[in-house]
């Protein structure tokens, strides 16, 4: 069983490490994110995951200035939302990610969705790809894709390959993220990514709190002396998965990151595995190429 603190990274397809635990502020209010991240950041996040959509990218960057930390400690990642699929859309959104942040870098750009249809997306590719060789992102991934949407992309870097003169020109696939927990766990997604090193992203590891209260979850609650939610991230770090717990509450924001003093046993692992397919957030896994 693999010991992890909060420290803990993942080595990454680009080169770069990026910390296993995230603070995500999906619907995080824009007026309350940069008090939020600040906690979080006093509580040893080095982790931020925001994007374009979520409309708090400058209270995020004013949170990382604000804690004094320097810029290269601190992760930040932001994303393509699905109305900007295109590469002269991407590159624009790059750079307006880039001014609305105040940074100079991100560290972590993914595709939020794999909607737009299959020219929209290798336009949108092509354009970050170009993003990381002019230093304005470091690594790139995607987000909510199917594995029918996994395979089209290594299609897409194989051809920008051979369009844009060689091996490595098409781009690295360093990070996934998806609805990950025990009742959404996409085996056949995480396996996909398992064989190529790219880290799997886990957002809403604690199911947004609807399966508190479950008998399973409760017991084991109760048998480590810990929350639901703190069951819940741990399970998703033992799993291998990088968990992106989100909230405003300051006490449950020091709680979700209070889990490296406890392990659950591999027997306990596996009464949290089932095969249910249960979302609680969109699923564009699920969507046609076309589409």
């Amino acid at each position: 069983m693999a010991t992890y603190n909060i420290n803990s990274a993942f080595k990454m397809n680009s080169g770069y490490e990026i910390p296993r635990l995230g603070f995500g502020v999906y619907q995080t209010p824009p007026a309350e994110t940069e008090q939020a991240c600040v906690k979080a950041l006093n509580d040893g996040y080095r982790h931020i995951d925001s994007a374009i959509a979520y409309r708090n990218e400058a209270g995020c960057g004013d949170a990382i200035r604000a804690s004094k930390l320097p810029r290269s400690e601190v992760f930040f990642t932001t994303k393509i939302p699905p109305g900007l699929m295109s590469y002269d859309q991407a590159k624009a959104s790059v750079d307006l990610s880039l001014q609305t942040s105040g940074f100079d870098y991100i560290d972590l750009m993914l595709i939020h969705a794999p909607y737009g249809g299959s020219a929209a997306r290798k336009g949108t590719w092509k354009a970050l790809v170009e993003a990381v060789e002019e230093g304005k992102i470091r690594s790139l991934g995607i987000s909510n894709y199917g594995v029918h949407h996994l395979d089209e992309l290594e299609k897409h870097i194989a051809e920008l390959e051979a369009e844009r003169g060689g091996k490595g020109k098409g781009g690295i696939i360093s990070v996934g993220q998806w609805e990950i927990h025990p009742w959404c766990q996409r085996d056949d997604i995480v396996e996909w990514c398992q064989k190529r090193n790219i880290a799997v992203e886990a957002y809403s590891p604690v199911v947004r709190g609807k399966r508190f209260g479950e008998p399973t979850l409760t017991s084991l609650a109760k048998k480590y002396g810990r929350t639901e939610a703190q069951i819940l991230i741990r399970w998703s770090l033992q799993k291998g998965h990088l968990p992106l717990p989100k909230s405003v509450t300051p006490s449950r924001i020091t709680e979700n990151a209070t889990v490296y003093d406890f392990e659950i046993s591999e027997e306990d692992m596996e009464k949290l595995g089932n095969k249910e397919y249960t979302p609680v957030c969109w699923d564009p896994t699920v969507s046609g190429l076309q589409d």
